[in-house]
C-alpha cells in the first residue's frame, strides 16, 4: 500500500507541474474556499465590513447591490475564461501546425498558462461562494469587505489577462519554445544525474549473460516506459532473492504481452511477484520528461526537422535548434552516467537497468538533422561547430571518439552533396574538432 501511496503522490506532483487540470483547480478552490469562508466569517463579526469606504458601499445594508456586483463579477469572469481557452487553442493549434505536435505537453506545462486559468475560475468560484451570504431574507445582509474582494480580484484578473497576452506572444516564438524545452531538459539531467563526472572512473562490470532459468514477465498493457523505480526493484529483487534485469529503457514502446522484465531463478514467479514487478514501471500512452532525456531532444530535433525542410526553409531555427542540443549534451556530459548495475548486498548483483549513454544521445540529437541538412552549408557548419564545443567540455575518451565520428559522418554527407569550394570551410571545422579530439582517439583513427 505504500508503494502505491507514493507513486500516486509521485503522479500527483507531476501533473502540478504539466497540465490544465491539478493547479487550476487547486487555485480555483482555494479562492473558491475564501470567499465562502470570508463571508461567513463577516457575517458572523460584522465590525468586519465596517472599515468599507462608504464610497463604494453608500448603504451597508443594501444586499442587491452586493448581489449585482457579484453576478457582474462572475458572468464577466466566465467571458473572459473563454477567451483565454480560445487563445490557448489558437496557440496550440499554430504551435502543432508550425513546430511540432510533440512540444504541446510544453504548453500544458507553462505556469502563467496555468495560473491565468486558475486565477478567473477561482473569481468565478469566489463570487459563487459569497453570493448566498448576500440576502435580503429574513434579515437584510450584505458582505461589503467580501465583495470588496471580488472587485479587488476583478482588477487583479484585468491586469493578468494583460500580462498574459504579452506572455502569449512571446511563447508562440520558436526561439522561446526551444530555449524552454533545454532548460526543462537540463533539469531532468540534474536530477537523475545529480553528481557530476568524475575524471578517473571504474568501468561497470559486463553484465552476465542470459540462463535457461530466466523467465519473463510480461507487460500488462501497452505504452511508453515513462519512468523505472530502480529502489523499488532492488527492494523487491532482495525480497525475493532473485536478480532482474530490465530488457526496455524509459521511453521505450512496449505492447501489451511482450517482455518487460527477467528474473533469474524463474520457478519462483507467481502471479502476485508479477504484480508487484510491473508496480515499478509507470506506462502510458505518451512520453514524459520524468527520466526521458531523450524526449526533450527529440522535440528540438523536431523543430529543426520541420524548419529545414523544403516546404518552410528555415535555416536560422534549425541552427538555434542546434545551438540548444549542445547545451543539453554538454550538460549531459557534464554529469556522472547512471549506473546500470546495482547490487544488494554489494557483491550480489541485483538489477540491470538500461539507461541511454552519451553515444546514442548524440545521434538522437544530431543524426536526422545531418541527413536533412546535407545540402545545407550554414546548418552543417554549425553542426560541427556545435561537436566541437561539446569536445571542448569534456576529456572523456569515449565521448571524444563518439563526437569526432559524428563529426566525420557530417562532412562525408556533405562532401557527397557540395562542392569543393562549399566544403572547404567544413573542412577546416573538421580538421579543428579532430584536433581537438586527437590525443583521446584510438591509434586506428
Amino acid at each position: 500500500m505504500s508503494n502505491r501511496v507514493r507513486v500516486f503522490v509521485r503522479h500527483v506532483t507531476y501533473n502540478l507541474r504539466g497540465g490544465f487540470l491539478v493547479r487550476p483547480l487547486l487555485i480555483a478552490l482555494t479562492l473558491g474556499a475564501t470567499g465562502a469562508t470570508f463571508s461567513a466569517l463577516e457575517e458572523a463579526v460584522p465590525l468586519l465590513g465596517a472599515w468599507v469606504p462608504t464610497v463604494l458601499f453608500p448603504s451597508h445594508a443594501d444586499a442587491q447591490v452586493a448581489q449585482v456586483i457579484l453576478v457582474c463579477i462572475a458572468g464577466s469572469m466566465m467571458t473572459v475564461v473563454s477567451i483565454v481557452f480560445a487563445i490557448l487553442l489558437m496557440t496550440l493549434t499554430l504551435a502543432s501546425n508550425q513546430f511540432s505536435p510533440r512540444i504541446i505537453v510544453n504548453f500544458a506545462r507553462d505556469r502563467v498558462t496555468q495560473q491565468t486559468l486558475g486565477i478567473f475560475l477561482g473569481t468565478f468560484t469566489y463570487c459563487v461562494a459569497a453570493l448566498p451570504a448576500a440576502r435580503t431574507v429574513p434579515e437584510p445582509f450584505s458582505p461589503v469587505a467580501t465583495v470588496l474582494g471580488a472587485m479587488l480580484l476583478a482588477l487583479a484578473c484585468v491586469a493578468w489577462l494583460l500580462f498574459f497576452i504579452h506572455h502569449i506572444s512571446q511563447a508562440i516564438s520558436v526561439s522561446y519554445i526551444v530555449d524552454t524545452i533545454a532548460r526543462e531538459t537540463e533539469a531532468v539531467i540534474d536530477q537523475i544525474m545529480p553528481q557530476p563526472i568524475r575524471r578517473s572512473r571504474m568501468p561497470e562490470s559486463d553484465l552476465p549473460s542470459s540462463t535457461s532459468r530466466e523467465a519473463p514477465v510480461l507487460s500488462g498493457m501497452s505504452g511508453y516506459i515513462r519512468f523505472v523505480d530502480g529502489v523499488r526493484l532492488i527492494f523487491l529483487a532482495k525480497e525475493y532473492r532473485i536478480a532482474l534485469r530490465v530488457l526496455r529503457r524509459v521511453g521505450h514502446f512496449v505492447p501489451v504481452g511482450v517482455p518487460l522484465l527477467t528474473i533469474s531463478k524463474g520457478e519462483r514467479l507467481t502471479e502476485e511477484m508479477e504484480a508487484n514487478l510491473r508496480e515499478a514501471f509507470d506506462l502510458g500512452p505518451t512520453r514524459t520528461l520524468e527520466q526521458d532525456v531523450e524526449f526533450g531532444i527529440l522535440q528540438i530535433v523536431d523543430i529543426a526537422l520541420k524548419a529545414i525542410s523544403p516546404a518552410v526553409n528555415d535555416p536560422s531555427t534549425a541552427i538555434n535548434c542546434v545551438d540548444q542540443l549542445s547545451r543539453i549534451l554538454i550538460r549531459f556530459a557534464s554529469r556522472e552516467p547512471m549506473s546500470t548495475l546495482f547490487y544488494d548486498p554489494p557483491g550480489v548483483l541485483r538489477v540491470h537497468i538500461p539507461w541511454l549513454d552519451f553515444d546514442r544521445l548524440i545521434g538522437s540529437a544530431f543524426e536526422q538533422i545531418r541527413l536533412y541538412a546535407r545540402t545545407d552549408v550554414a546548418v552543417n557548419l554549425r553542426l560541427l561547430r556545435a561537436l566541437t564545443d561539446i569536445a571542448s567540455t569534456t576529456t572523456i575518451p569515449e565521448y571524444h571518439w563518439a563526437l569526432a565520428a559524428q563529426g566525420r559522418r557530417v562532412f562525408t554527407g556533405c562532401a557527397s552533396s557540395l562542392d569543393e569550394d562549399q566544403t572547404a570551410e567544413l573542412r577546416l571545422r573538421l580538421t579543428a574538432l579532430e584536433n581537438l579530439t586527437a590525443p583521446s582517439l584510438p591509434l586506428q583513427l
